[in-house]
């Protein structure tokens, strides 16, 4: 099946797989931006912090476009 994967017989969507390596990406991302004294500049970190997550996410979905 396109667009799935098997894990022990439970199907998980591969978007779900890249939405947790984008999570640990952009966390690791974060805490690197925060040890560099980043965020002073930032008004919301959150809301950075989320965009940053959704930007991550679109250039995994691009790098792996046979997986979603």
């Amino acid at each position: 099946m396109i667009g799935e994967v098997s894990l022990y017989g439970i199907y998980v969507p591969w978007l779900l797989l890249l939405a947790l390596l984008a999570l640990a990406l952009s966390r690791g991302l974060s805490y690197l931006l925060a040890r560099a004294g980043f965020y002073r500049l930032v008004w919301h970190p959150a809301l950075f912090d989320l965009a940053m997550f959704v930007v991550v996410l679109g250039a995994l979905s691009r790098f792996f476009p046979e997986w979603t």
